[in-house]
């Protein structure tokens, strides 16, 4: 009954914050353990100049939130990020981006002005990165279903992809 309950609060609130949101400047993406656990982020839609250096178009070694809000997560289950744990509950995130390598903060406020405060972060994780096959314009979020249990969370920008995995607790 507990675990009803906590879902149908995360379906409601991310439901709310699906409705307030405009779906065109946004994306949606699931990880689905299975039918009864799932992870949810929604983030904003990014776009740079491929024929410009990415540095100049968005801030290298500092929190950045795509869009200018932070990307949000909702988990309905206990996840493990790199080795930190996180509870049921909703989350904003922020990257610190770099040439090759990113770093995911996951925050515990959820202020959606994108304004950060270190004092909140509950994960900092560097993410693993690669090559992409052609640069991106678009900045792509999803999750990919790597493993039972686990869901690598994948950010695509220019020339790289940058992923974190989540695991089931």
């Amino acid at each position: 009954m507990h675990r009803v309950i906590s879902c149908a609060i995360v379906f409601l609130f991310v439901a709310g914050v699906a409705f307030a949101q405009d779906n065109a400047s946004g994306s949606t993406a699931t990880c689905n353990f299975d039918e009864d656990k799932q992870l949810v982020v929604e983030s904003q839609h990014v776009s740079i100049n491929l024929k410009k250096g990415v540095a100049t178009q968005i801030p290298f070694g500092k929190p950045w939130a795509p869009g200018g809000k932070p990307m949000t997560l909702f988990a309905n289950t206990p996840v493990v990020v790199g080795a930190h744990s996180l509870g049921i509950g909703a989350y904003t995130m922020f990257v610190i981006p770099g040439a090759r390598q990113w770093t995911l903060i996951v925050s515990k406020s959820t202020d959606m002005t994108g304004a950060y405060d270190e004092k909140n972060d509950v994960v900092r994780v560097a993410m693993d990165s690669g090559e992409l096959p052609s640069p991106q314009a678009d900045l792509a979020v999803a999750f990919e279903h790597v493993a039972p249990g686990q869901c690598n969370l994948r950010l695509d920008l220019d020339k790289y992809g940058h992923f974190a995995p989540f695991k089931l607790q």
